[in-house]
């Protein structure tokens, strides 16, 4: 008799169905967020066609995949440019879906066997890695740069140049982080659900596991709420709905998670030159607009706008209600100060996680008969990148705090196993 059981079977026998309607409903998610926050932002307009192509390197760049930009001005000239950056928005998108479609299967069950999960996993990154492949072969397409109507233009004219700049994605890279990307998803939806199977070897590492979790994914996902709450006041009461519109859309993780690090004490350097902007309150592009490179904290953001020290407050509630998750779905017998331990670590590799898909990096210059970088419109830098260290430490010090605290706070709610002493 066999010992399978009808979802077993479901598994077995329509898996690549299941994985199909999984991967198909991420990509079609994160195009669609892609292309509304890109038509918010004005790229329907851009010349050739391009439209698609963009939206096809913006879902590339949403999972950690490479776009390379090049730059042609002709023999009298040069141009490069260079950009980092991962619009958090669509990744976010993306991740709650497949996250979705891979647990479906598996729910209502108590344990699976590590070979059934590695099949169930194998089948969806098949799919997903021709999915990202169609994506990155159709993310290509190059633009004419325009030199204007002054002496630079007339030069230009005068010798045939013609600058132009493109993007293509980088294949072999973007499929590699693709699948990390999908593996990181995958891995921490086992982890987050408490409704999902592991093996019957990783069941003793449930408990310290994946409490915290499911926490910091709770805590991230309670900041881009909040962050919607305000973008939505700000439309409503300053106007320029389609810019914020094309913030939620785009980039609104990447501009509340670091405001979140930030609130903890952590320190961001970066510099903004040129016509490149960034997508968030005009008080960071004052701090960052500068000719040398800028420090971003709580102490220089205050000079600009003293109500930035709300965000200490912000982040301690908020921590406070992820401690209070993290302990109320532990079990009783842990003590605080493990609890402590737990939400310090966890909250560690969280910020960690931040400070790696948050950095920004964008460069575009332009050189015409060896005169270096023309300025104006025709170069730009942009970069921001953070003080890992200092916000690791940061975070370890409020996890240890609010850890403890939550598990105080939980105590009277908990359920499972018997009351410490």
């Amino acid at each position: 008799m066999s010992s399978r059981t009808p979802s077993d079977l479901a598994v077995a026998r329509h898996g690549w169905v299941q994985a199909l309607v999984a991967v198909v409903a991420a990509l079609i998610v994160m195009g669609v967020v892609a292309a509304l926050g890109l038509w918010a932002a004005g790229a329907a307009d851009l010349p050739d066609g391009a439209f698609p192509r963009v939206v096809a390197a913006t879902v590339v760049t949403a999972v950690g995949g490479t776009i390379e930009l090049s730059g042609n001005a002709g023999a009298l000239a040069e141009s490069g440019a260079g950009m980092t950056v991962i619009p958090l928005s669509v990744t976010l998108a993306g991740a709650l879906v497949l996250a979705a479609g891979f647990l479906r299967p598996l729910r209502h069950r108590a344990v699976a066997g590590a070979r059934e999960l590695a099949g169930w996993a194998a089948r969806i990154a098949v799919l997903w890695l021709l999915g990202l492949l169609g994506l990155a072969l159709g993310a290509r397409q190059t633009f004419s740069v325009d030199l204007g109507n002054g002496t630079i233009g007339d030069i230009g004219d005068l010798f045939g140049v013609s600058p132009k700049v493109g993007f293509k994605a980088d294949v072999p890279p973007t499929l590699f982080f693709g699948v990390l990307w999908l593996a990181g998803v995958l891995a921490l939806a086992l982890l987050v659900s408490r409704g999902a199977p592991l093996p019957g070897r990783l069941l003793r590492f449930q408990e310290s596991v994946r409490p915290a979790a499911y926490a910091m994914v709770v805590l991230l996902l309670a900041l881009v709420a909040l962050g919607v709450v305000v973008a939505l006041v700000v439309a409503v009461t300053r106007g320029h709905p389609a810019e914020t519109l094309a913030v939620v859309l785009l980039g609104l993780p990447n501009l509340v998670w670091l405001a979140f690090t930030l609130g903890l004490g952590a320190t961001w350097t970066g510099r903004v030159q040129g016509p490149f902007g960034l997508p968030m309150p005009h008080v960071l592009d004052e701090v960052l607009r500068t000719k040398e490179v800028s420090t971003l904290n709580l102490g220089t953001l205050a000079d600009y706008d003293g109500r930035v020290w709300w965000l200490v407050a912000v982040d301690a509630v908020l921590l406070l209600a992820a401690a209070f998750v993290m302990a109320a779905r532990s079990p009783a017998r842990m003590r605080a100060w493990q609890h402590a331990l737990h939400m310090a670590a966890a909250l560690a590799l969280t910020v960690l996680m931040i400070c790696l898909v948050g950095r920004i990096s964008a460069h575009y210059g332009l050189s015409l008969l060896g005169i270096g970088d023309l300025g104006g419109d025709l170069s730009g830098d942009l970069f921001l990148k953070p003080k890992v260290w200092t916000a690791l430490g940061f975070a370890v010090l409020w996890g240890l705090v609010t850890g403890f605290l939550g598990a105080l706070l939980a105590r009277p709610v908990r359920r499972r196993g018997e009351a410490s002493p």
